[in-house]
């Protein structure tokens, strides 16, 4: 495990980072970059592909503010591909492939890689249920009337023992539409997806799809994280 140092401005402010990440094959030119998904770290991604495309050198990263990657601020989508970005500059890198899951699926459309590999992400609006709809009024409700604490009790398990920096960037990334940033991105893309996902649709999945309209889809039976049974078929799809 490595750490690289990045101190980036956003919103006029200085804003440091430590980065962890992990590089596998080192030796070799081109590079494949993996970002996981929200509430995960790169361990996940390492265990599913670091046997995978050995004709590439592999960036296993911890995004800002999970695994052994610091963050104390409150951030955006395109805030991660800023810092990701200055990351690959200070490594002397240009990713010629960055795989992304889920909300690393997001910020890795942001960095416009050569090619882009969209493990299911997010990005689709999806229909929230009854009993959610019920909660997040509530929990608005009782923000209102100053009650924030008893709101923590309506958290999402991804936020679950998280910070309140990161627990407000998650509400800054949960709900954001990349419909049109789907739309309007024409560089090669493959996208995998989990058929009994639940967490981002297969529809969704073939939503995107159409969106990119220079873009490839296969799905795999499994959930969300329907690619450590298939990193060996996703590989080949993509080295």
């Amino acid at each position: 495990m490595a750490v690289k140092k990045i101190v980036t401005n956003i919103n006029n402010k200085s804003y440091n980072f430590d980065i962890s990440y992990d590089i596998v094959n080192p030796k070799n030119v081109d590079v494949l970059v993996f970002l996981h998904g929200w509430g995960s770290n790169k361990n996940i991604m390492k265990q599913a592909f670091s046997t995978q495309c050995s004709n590439m050198k592999h960036i296993y990263v911890d995004m800002p503010g999970f695994g052994n990657s610091t963050n104390q601020y409150e951030l955006t989508t395109k805030d991660y591909a800023k810092i990701l970005d200055l990351f690959f500059k200070e490594l002397k890198i240009v990713p010629k492939i960055i795989a992304g899951h889920s909300f690393g699926g997001k910020v890795a459309t942001l960095l416009q890689p050569k090619l882009l590999v969209l493990l299911s992400t997010a990005g689709i609006i999806e229909k929230k249920s009854t009993n959610v709809k019920i909660k997040i009024k509530l929990a608005k409700f009782l923000n209102s009337l100053g009650l924030n604490n008893i709101t923590k009790i309506f958290r999402s398990n991804d936020v679950e023992n998280m910070s309140e920096n990161m627990y407000v960037t998650f509400k800054n990334v949960v709900d954001e539409d990349f419909s049109e940033i789907f739309r309007n991105y024409n560089k090669p893309t493959k996208i995998f997806w989990g058929k009994n996902d639940t967490a981002t649709s297969l529809t969704s999945g073939k939503t995107i799809n159409k969106l990119i309209k220079n873009s490839e889809f296969k799905s795999y039976d499994g959930d969300h994280y329907f690619f450590l049974k298939h990193a060996k078929d996703i590989a080949q799809c993509i080295c």
